[in-house]
Parts: C-alpha cells; sequence; structure tokens
C-alpha cells in the first residue's frame, strides 16, 4: 500500500519515484543482555535461619531443593516475596536478639534486591522476546476487531502490579503473569508496529520529498487557478491518502498508544536497575520522544508530509486542513 502510494504520488506529479532505505530497529538484546544478577544470601545466614519453625523454614528449603536452585524469574519472584513476608512473619516469634538482628538484615536485603527480580520477570524472560520480534511483518491493514486489545489490558494491569510491588506493597497476586506470558509468546504485535513505524517514516518520507520537488520546481496551478491536473492530483490525495493511508495512520499511532506507551512504562518504572544495553535500545523503540526515538520520528513524518500536501495543493486554491 504505502509503496503504491509513493509511486502514485510521482505518477500525478509526472516525477520519477524514489525508495529510501527504512531506518533501523533491532530486535530486545540478547536475554543475558537484559538479565541481572540477583545477590545471594550467605549461606551460613540461610541455614541459621532455617532452624526455627515458623514458615520461613520451609521458604527457604524450597529455594535450597533441587527445582529451587534453577527457579524461572517469575517464580524466582514469588519466593522473593514470600522471603520478606515469612520473614517479617517469622519476627514475632524470635527471642533471640542476634537471630532477630539477623534475620532484620536478611529481610532488608531481600527488599533492596526485590527491583532485580520484578525486573527480571518482566524484561529477563524469554516470552517477551516474540512480542518484540522484528520477523513478522508489519501492523496490519483494517483488522478485525483491536488486535492489541488484550495485550494492552495485560500492559496495563502488570504496570499497576509493579508500581505496588515497587512501592513496598507486596500483596497483589501475581497469578496472572504466567498468562501475561504466554500471551507474549504468542504474539507479535510490538515488533510489528515498530516495522509499521519504520514503513511509514521511509515512505512518507520519500511522498514529502516528491510533493516538495514540485512546489519547488513548475507550479501546479498558475495564478492559484484548479486545472486538469490539480484536479487529478486534488483526487488522489482523497482517494488514496485520505481513504487508505490516514486511516492506517491512525490504526498505528492508536496501537503505540495502546501498547508501546504501557510497555514504555513498564521499563520507565524500573530505569534503577535497567541494563545499559536495553536503555539504548528503550530510547529507540520504546520512547515516544528524543532524537532516537522512531516515534517521535514517525510523528515528524506525518506532520511533514500534511504540511507538504497543504503547500502543494495551495497553489491551485484547494489547501486541505489539517
Amino acid at each position: 500500500m504505502m509503496d503504491e502510494y509513493v509511486e502514485r504520488v510521482a505518477r500525478v506529479l509526472e516525477l520519477d519515484p524514489a525508495f529510501s532505505e527504512l531506518p533501523p530497529a533491532s530486535n530486545l538484546p540478547r536475554r543475558r543482555d537484559r538479565l541481572l544478577n540477583i545477590p545471594e544470601l550467605e549461606m551460613g545466614m540461610l541455614d541459621f535461619l532455617s532452624l526455627y519453625g515458623c514458615e520461613l523454614q520451609y521458604v527457604i528449603g524450597e529455594k535450597n531443593s533441587v527445582m529451587g536452585k534453577v527457579m524461572q524469574p517469575l517464580n524466582r519472584l514469588r519466593y522473593e516475596i514470600r522471603f520478606i513476608e515469612s520473614g517479617e512473619e517469622c519476627l514475632s516469634e524470635i527471642t533471640r536478639e542476634d537471630v532477630r538482628e539477623s534475620l532484620l538484615k536478611a529481610i532488608q536485603s531481600k527488599k533492596e534486591t526485590l527491583p532485580i527480580a520484578i525486573w527480571n520477570a518482566t524484561w529477563g524472560i524469554q516470552e517477551i522476546e516474540p512480542l518484540f520480534t522484528l520477523a513478522k511483518g508489519n501492523y496490519p491493514v483494517a483488522p478485525e476487531g483491536n488486535p492489541v486489545s488484550d495485550l494492552a489490558i495485560d500492559a496495563n494491569r502488570l504496570n499497576d502490579t509493579v508500581a505496588m510491588l515497587l512501592a513496598g506493597n507486596l500483596s497483589p497476586s501475581l497469578d496472572f503473569v504466567g498468562e501475561v506470558h504466554q500471551r507474549w509468546q504468542a504474539e507479535h504485535r510490538a515488533g510489528q508496529l515498530v516495522n509499521s513505524a519504520r514503513l511509514l517514516i521511509a515512505r512518507l518520507g520519500d511522498g514529502t520529498a516528491l510533493l516538495k520537488e514540485r512546489i519547488e520546481g513548475r507550479p501546479l496551478c498558475l495564478n492559484g487557478k484548479p486545472n486538469n491536473q490539480s484536479n487529478i492530483v486534488q483526487s488522489m490525495f482523497f482517494s488514496v491518502y485520505i481513504e487508505k493511508v490516514q486511516p492506517y495512520l491512525a490504526t498505528v499511532k492508536r496501537a503505540q498508544e495502546q501498547l508501546i506507551d504501557p510497555l514504555r512504562r513498564l521499563a520507565t518504572m524500573q530505569q534503577s536497575v535497567m541494563t545499559a544495553e536495553f536503555r539504548r535500545w528503550q530510547s529507540r523503540h520504546l520512547e515516544a520522544m528524543g532524537d532516537e526515538s522512531l516515534w517521535a520520528q514517525l510523528d515528524g513524518a506525518i506532520a511533514d508530509h500534511t504540511r507538504a500536501w497543504q503547500t502543494l495543493l495551495e497553489q491551485c486554491g484547494l489547501r486541505p486542513q489539517a
């Protein structure tokens, strides 16, 4: 659709079309560049605390089991929360001051490293990689329903949960998070939106270059009076740009607001532990503003293209309104 649009613009303006390269983008950084190491408590302290009969004994026992040593990030987050909660409950049952002091230090240590466990259970998992893959084409034209509806609901719910956890409220249930991860693994919408942003930036830029070439060259109309060619140009403007291209622009921008923006918030609220590799990727693919942002570049391409059309048609007294 976008290639044909550039060709149609060139044809009605009696110019030769030129197609630019798509702006660069990349998949998520490799998992090893996203996953963070969670500092472990000293085994001596864990063994010491596990001697006491409160719930913490069983939590530590599970972590030290064979399965506990290979916990997936979501289960590791659950463990960290359970350690803090059961440890605080255990404090009232401990009478020895030295043991109490050791447990308080352990709980504080777990609270300090909890943001790392949260990061690993959101941005450090393998399941998020298919969501951002660039290998599944572009976002669909005129899709039935809303392809990002469930993903958007997931992202906003996850944002609320992460915000509460980071604020020290450990009560939110994590039962829904596994289903979110499964949906991320099955959907590719974020990567498709990135691909569409790249395509639109390039092809709108190609169209703008053609419009400016005609504006700066032979006038479309003399003395501001419409003619046969300007009528053809105006007809193409409405039948192709207004009826086909603009609705797709609106679809992509709406999906960006619904899905990319919540994912950006999910990353931004975890900036304190974000890896440098991920930070560079985020500035390109998630951020709505900034010189590196694809989404800011798309907004600029749309604005430039709109102005070029207005300027060209104004030569004939046919200026469209934004």
